[in-house]
């Protein structure tokens, strides 16, 4: 059983309010409920949030909000794995479904679609040694290339070192820019790692353009320049 689930709190201090901003006609946390809605895997949708204004848009678009998440869940300091674990004990006690995989899709990556959920859920069902898939782009920056970090003595080194030093982008390995498009966690995973960090995972590749993760006003202003574009 396949449980998708929104994480979404009231508070947001990048971009106040941004989870029911308006973006294009349409509150931003729409685009993630539609996007949930046309994949073929997904067996259940549900919203977590404290936020009575965010239920009451999330209805207003289908989806279900059979609980308000507990206030200590809501802070801006809460990490989302007991998030998770809360969401996915609660729909289980109130609906006597067993969850087999959650699936996270983070409200502030807007243009993902369903091809990307339907992606990274595939590869986890088709790696059962895997307790978690996350979705992934190519960035713009490489540890292996150019990116530096300055040391305990206060000089800047590259971040990953190799044996020789990497002349070229193209010969450095292969690194991936975590966007928060979808999450998929095998539930026992939940349990058995105190972080996703901490488990077995593999990288979902989508493509930068929809990747993108609203934190600031500027990548809001990215996402509505790349939706006029697309148009």
């Amino acid at each position: 059983m396949i449980l998708a689930t929104i994480c979404c709190r009231g508070g947001s201090k990048g971009v106040p309010g941004k989870n029911i901003r308006d973006l294009k006609g349409k509150p931003l946390i729409a685009y993630t409920i539609a996007s949930a809605k046309n994949t073929s895997l997904i067996d259940d949708l549900i919203i977590s949030t404290d936020d009575e204004r965010i239920a009451d848009v999330a209805k207003q678009y289908g989806a279900l909000v059979p609980f308000m998440r507990p206030a200590d869940l809501a802070s801006d300091t809460a990490s989302k794995w007991p998030v998770f674990i809360h969401a996915v004990e609660t729909y289980e006690q109130l609906t006597g479904k067993t969850v087999d995989y959650l699936v996270d899709l983070d409200v502030t990556v807007p243009l993902k679609n369903a091809q990307d959920i339907n992606g990274a859920i595939e590869l986890a069902l088709n790696d059962t040694s895997v307790d978690v898939v996350i979705t992934g782009y190519e960035p713009e920056r490489n540890p292996y290339f150019n990116m530096m970090e300055v040391n305990k003595d206060g000089y800047a080194e590259i971040v990953k070192k190799g044996e020789r030093p990497i002349v070229r982008r193209q010969d450095a390995p292969q690194v991936y820019s975590l966007t928060p498009a979808a999450y998929v966690v095998k539930k026992s995973a939940l349990y058995e790692f105190e972080h996703w960090s901490k488990a077995k995972c593999k990288i979902y590749p989508m493509p930068r353009e929809r990747a993108v993760d609203i934190d600031t006003e500027i990548d809001f202003r990215i996402v509505e320049f790349l939706m006029n574009y697309r148009k």
